[in-house]
């Protein structure tokens, strides 16, 4: 297994028609053996690599919440590092002035609320509006690339976290992904691709580290269940910002009986790839600050057989069910839209909260709208031919 920017310490003949290069990624842009991607990109290119690009939570992803800009600042050997995540999201015609090519090494979730595959899309955008290139030196989908889960999303729900046709566990490669985006955008791009991964591999059958993507996603445990809890971004439940456990632990204040909490979930789930433990918790930040919130501690047994997307959905019918009427949607805006209910943007289609709380089985058809019309789109990007599959 070796990663795109691994090929390319192997390669550097790649990078010879390249000329002068901006670098976006942050501090989990790392080979195996910890080395910084940038440090190797100084190796290789020398004095044409002049600027960095930070996605959300700043190149050093120090910043915690959605929605928080950060500033542009000085980085790495002295060079500027222009936020993508700031009063602009794309880059602008300054930024790019005197640059031939912006090299893209980052880490995604494997899950459409992300939005660093949007930043990587605003990035293809500006390079087709100037003329420049985008190399993406390909990494891992860390939930594997065969399972998908979700609806496809509606345009009409787009948001920050959702720009394209894509469900919620979308299956791609960071390159793939790339391809998929630039269909529609028709910039120049150039792929590094990696080697021996095939699809079918999660993050822990390769590597035993995992380096935080984000603030809240410090564990590999977090990421694979961040698809289902990432829904409560949508909610008054807390999904665990401002613990030690971020999406791993999730419930509020007016549950007050966690362990029928957890056995309303596993009604509705019907799965042991998870364990749910009732547990109780004090958030230092973020929602319920201070306050002990009940609920779970979602242990990840067999993370190849979590429905992440019917986990998201019994975690919040349940707390309907025995919240004693404390459970609330979050009220808009989110992630740059202050029209819709970010539940709906998260979800992917407007109005499918009502479906949830009309008590819509978590495994019914609608919340799969749209994966066989995905996964046929796929086969133009596949880069690693495998076959994709539909949870349910």
């Amino acid at each position: 297994m070796k990663l795109g920017i691994e090929r390319l310490a192997l390669n550097p003949h790649l990078a010879k028609d390249w000329g002068r290069c901006a670098f976006l990624g942050n501090q989990a842009s790392l080979t195996p053996e910890f080395k910084p991607s940038w440090v190797l990109l100084r190796e290789l290119l020398g004095e044409r690599l002049v600027a960095f690009f930070g996605p959300q939570h700043g190149f050093h992803a120090t910043v915690q919440d959605n929605m928080i800009e950060t500033a542009h600042n000085k980085g790495p050997f002295g060079l500027p590092v222009y936020s993508l995540y700031s009063e602009t999201r794309e880059p602008n015609d300054s930024m790019l002035e005197g640059i031939d090519t912006i090299v893209v090494d980052l880490q995604i979730t494997g899950c459409r609320v992300y939005t660093f595959k949007y930043t990587v899309a605003a990035c293809l955008r500006a390079a087709k509006r100037l003329g420049k290139r985008v190399v993406i030196l390909d990494r891992p989908n860390p939930l594997g690339g065969v399972q998908i889960e979700g609806r496809a999303l509606n345009l009409k729900a787009k948001s920050f976290v959702g720009e394209f046709e894509i469900p919620m566990r979308h299956g791609l490669t960071s390159a793939e992904a790339a391809l998929l985006f630039n269909q529609s955008i028709n910039a120049e791009i150039e792929i590094v691709k990696m080697e021996g991964w095939t699809g079918h591999e999660y993050w822990s059958d390769i590597y035993k580290h995992w380096i935080l993507t984000s603030p809240n996603l410090p564990t590999i445990d977090s990421v694979y269940v961040y698809p289902a809890t990432v829904m409560l971004e949508g909610t008054n439940i807390s999904e665990g910002r401002g613990t030690g456990l971020p999406f791993q632990f999730v419930g509020a204040p007016y549950i007050k009986d966690a362990e029928a909490y957890a056995k309303r979930i596993e009604h509705y789930i019907q799965s042991d790839a998870v364990f749910l433990r009732p547990a109780e918790f004090q958030p230092t930040s973020q929602k319920w600050v201070g306050e002990i919130c009940r609920g779970v501690h979602i242990h990840v047994i067999d993370a190849k057989r979590i429905e992440t997307f019917a986990l998201g959905l019994a975690i919040m019918r349940a707390a309907m069910d025995v919240g004693d009427g404390g459970f609330e949607w979050k009220q808009p805006g989110y992630e740059y839209n202050y029209t819709e209910l970010p539940i709906d943007l998260i979800l992917g289609e407007l109005g499918a909260h009502k479906k949830l709380e009309a008590g819509l089985d978590v495994k019914d058809s609608f919340w799969s709208a749209g994966l066989k019309e995905y996964s046929q789109r796929l086969s133009e990007v596949l880069i690693y031919p495998r076959e994709i599959k539909a949870s349910w």
